[in-house]
């Protein structure tokens, strides 16, 4: 008998199975992260709707990640065996700005990377700081409307920024980081790209770990100040990448990852699943594993960087999810965005089509550029493709307990203020201190920001240090505790 080929999911990865959803134990609730399930439910639903919104202004370029050390003791997954050469592209972009913003303006950098592998397509997406504003996705559209336009005079309002990280602690971490330089990068070349979430790492045998992504610019890290970001051509980002390519300067990055052992993450001394903590590299220092240069610029902007399409539920195997609650919302809403804004059909764009063979028993719906043809379900009896789980041993792990709406259970060390205030006693240096506290009070001396507020800035900035919350408190005027 002639064996069949494997299902894959529309990024050409393979299916887990045609018959299964992920579920707590076999007949417990099922999962948001079986985005094979999601994929299938969602395309069925817009098999007659074309959708499209626009997305927020970026640019970026076409590169390969070549991998120098052998990690196949930790994943299985074929991009990360020593030797191995993948394509890929990236997306840089700002996060509350909009499509017309100034690239040099003070927001974290979105820094997402599809990876075409033989297995289907890998896309990390992730910032150019290694946590985030909040750890649950319940809030994610609330963070995003405070930092865009108010609803009755169309302006973005710096007291409304406020009013939400000041009553949401666990935002401290990044907005330190935002309040830095390094909220104002040079270009992109010159800032580091972290995958921010916990990903689950297995090899072949199965065994399993945890991993965060690194990528250290090799060009140096270079940041603009408030005063000089606030100078340049709105365009210096997508400029400077684009001529640096063209004239044969091509960027890299130095490729590492922390490893973490499975069994540690259960009584580490934080919860190593939180976004907006980072893991100490005393802990688990880092681990070089390869290089990735970008080499190639678009030829069609619109065509190949604005209808790229970003997922992180895109997932080959060796690679899995982590109970991240914010990266298990993502795992949904990206491609759902996707679907919405590009449309149903949106993998079967150029950009975003697999490199390696797709054989998915979505069809139809608006814009269809392929698809197989009979059969057109599963199972069936006529040699279709089918799901190989073996190809998936190791992605799983056992979980348990009430079904709640719960923050995290802390660990031993669990606290909104003490990373960022390692970072502001034990980073920066006395120059960086002085800008980061020069760049809060440029933001929240804004005439829209009141004086209440600037009193719970103060407080937000004495919890992270008392030193730094005091300098702060006396910029705005608003001395005493």
């Amino acid at each position: 008998m002639t064996q069949r080929p494997i299902t894959t999911d529309d990024a050409g990865k393979p299916a887990p199975s045609d018959a299964h959803s992920l579920s707590v134990g076999p007949n417990g609730p099922l999962l948001m992260q079986d985005h094979y399930v999601i994929q299938k439910m969602a395309h069925f639903n817009r098999e007659r709707v074309p959708e499209r919104v626009v997305h927020a202004k970026g640019g970026g370029a076409y590169g390969v990640l070549e991998i120098t050390e052998d990690v196949s003791q930790f994943t299985r997954a074929k991009l990360f065996q020593k030797g191995a050469r993948t394509e890929s592209l990236v997306r840089f972009s700002s996060v509350a700005g909009e499509l017309g913003s100034a690239d040099a303006g003070r927001d974290p950098r979105g820094f997402a990377i599809k990876f075409y592998t033989e297995e289907g397509n890998y896309d990390l997406v992730g910032n150019n700081t290694p946590v985030f504003f909040i750890r649950d996705p319940q809030k994610f559209s609330d963070f995003i409307h405070s930092q865009k336009r108010r609803a009755d005079n169309h302006l973005r309002d710096n007291n409304m920024q406020w009013d939400f990280w000041t009553l949401s602690p666990e935002s401290a971490h990044q907005v330190s980081w935002l309040m830095t330089d390094r909220g104002t990068p040079a270009s992109w070349r010159h800032m580091q790209g972290y995958g921010s979430h916990t990903y689950l790492w297995y090899n072949a045998a199965g065994e399993k770990f945890w991993v965060k992504y690194h990528f250290k610019t090799d060009q140096g890290i270079k940041n603009f100040t408030a005063e000089e970001a606030d100078a340049q051509d709105p365009d210096v980002h997508i400029r400077d990448l684009y001529t640096a390519i063209q004239r044969g300067d091509h960027p890299s990055w130095t490729v590492q990852v922390q490893v973490m052992p499975f069994e540690d993450a259960a009584d580490y001394r934080f919860n190593p699943f939180d976004l907006t903590k980072v893991w100490p590299h005393g802990d688990y220092p880092l681990i070089t594993i390869g290089k990735w240069t970008l080499n190639r610029n678009p030829e069609n902007y619109f065509a190949e960087i604005e209808q790229a399409a970003f997922e992180p539920a895109n997932l080959v195997p060796g690679i899995g999810a982590s109970p991240d609650k914010m990266l298990q919302g993502r795992l949904f809403s990206y491609p759902d965005a996707q679907r919405y804004r590009i449309g149903a059909n949106y993998l079967h764009l150029p950009v975003n089509r697999p490199h390696s063979p797709v054989r998915s028993y979505n069809k139809d719906g608006a814009m269809a550029y392929y698809g197989g043809s009979d059969p057109v379900y599963a199972p069936n009896s006529v040699g279709g493709p089918e799901a190989n789980p073996e190809l998936f041993a190791g992605d799983t792990y056992e979980v348990a307990g009430e079904i709640v709406r719960s923050a995290y259970r802390l660990h031993s060390e669990d606290d909104d203020f003490v990373q960022p205030r390692a970072l502001w006693e034990k980073v920066l240096g006395e120059t960086d201190r002085d800008h980061m506290v020069h760049n809060i009070l440029v933001h929240a001396n804004a005439p829209e920001v009141t004086s209440d507020m600037k009193k719970r800035v103060a407080e937000y900035w004495r919890n992270v240090q008392k030193d730094l919350g005091d300098r702060v408190a006396k910029g705005l005027g608003v001395n005493g505790s």
